[in-house]
């Protein structure tokens, strides 16, 4: 590899809003984001599915396995 070419790679500390901290690599120092797999809904569980047209049970009728 070429000296000087790479740009320096070191742990920093990434924040949510929600107050979870993970520690990764990145060459950027102290990175914030608005989410994180700790307040996400879809991974705790809280995620809802909006249908008012039904077109969720239009597709599972439709694409449903024959027996």
């Amino acid at each position: 590899m070429k000296n000087g070419l790479h740009p320096n790679y070191k742990k920093t500390t990434v924040k949510c809003v929600c107050g979870n901290e993970i520690e990764t690599g990145s060459i950027e120092d102290g990175i914030t984001v608005e989410i994180c797999n700790a307040c996400h809904p879809f991974y705790t569980g809280q995620q809802k599915i909006l249908d008012s047209e039904g077109r969720v049970e239009r597709f599972k009728k439709r694409y449903e396995q024959k027996k």
